[in-house]
Order: C-alpha cells, then structure tokens, then sequence
C-alpha cells in the first residue's frame, strides 16, 4: 500500500502557475503508474495527466500543452507543473497511484488528501 501527502495548492490569478507535490511513502514506495485527478464541487472526479515507470506521460486534452507531470525518484515525489492556469482550472487536484495507465478513477488504487486550486479572472 502507497500514502501519498499533497502539497503545493493555492491560489493565483488567470495566467499564473502553481506546481503540485506528492510525496509517496508505504511498503512499496513507487506503483507501478502514478496520476493527478481533478475535482469540482458536484462533478465527477476526472483523470488530468499520468506517468508511467518509464516516464511516458499522457494527459487530458484541457491540460495537453499547459500541464507537465514528472516524477523524482530520488526523492520520491510527483509533481504537476501547470502553467497558463484560467478559472476553468479551479479544482481540488488529487494524487494517485493507479493499478495501471490511465486517466481512469477505477485504476486507482490510493488517493492523495487533495490539494485546493483557484483561478481568479
């Protein structure tokens, strides 16, 4: 089983970035695939980029060319850069560490704390 302790939310104006952090802990330190999901009040939570093992990436159409997942093994953190950030973008942002690839909630097999995003116009 994998912990995962978010930090790194907050807020900034339409334009701005901020860099999500999640640090991993646990008998296995690393699964396999790791993610960030994004949440709005009374929506679905939504699959925003993954990283596998190998440091292929994938992410979410909204976030392709604005967001950049990566992983220090080193130092045992994930992180989201997410840069050109506009008021679409307010969520809480949820670290995961997934079964296998993919912008899916099932894959999921431990979630993060959650960390509050918001983008003022």
């Amino acid at each position: 089983q994998v912990q995962l302790a978010e930090s790194g939310g907050g807020s900034v104006e339409s334009g701005g970035s901020l860099t999500l952090s999640c640090t991993t802990s646990g008998d296995s330190v690393y699964a396999p695939n790791m993610g960030w999901f994004g949440q709005a009040p009374g929506k679905q939570r939504e699959g925003v980029a993954t990283i596998e093992p190998d440091g292929s990436t994938d992410y979410a159409d909204f976030a392709k060319g604005r967001f950049t997942i990566s992983r220090d093994a080193g130092k045992k953190t994930v992180y989201l850069k997410m840069n050109s950030l506009n008021p679409e973008d307010t969520d809480t942002y949820y670290c995961a560490a997934e079964s296998r690839c993919g912008l899916e909630t099932a894959y999921v097999e431990s979630w993060g704390q959650g960390s509050q995003v918001t983008v003022s116009s």
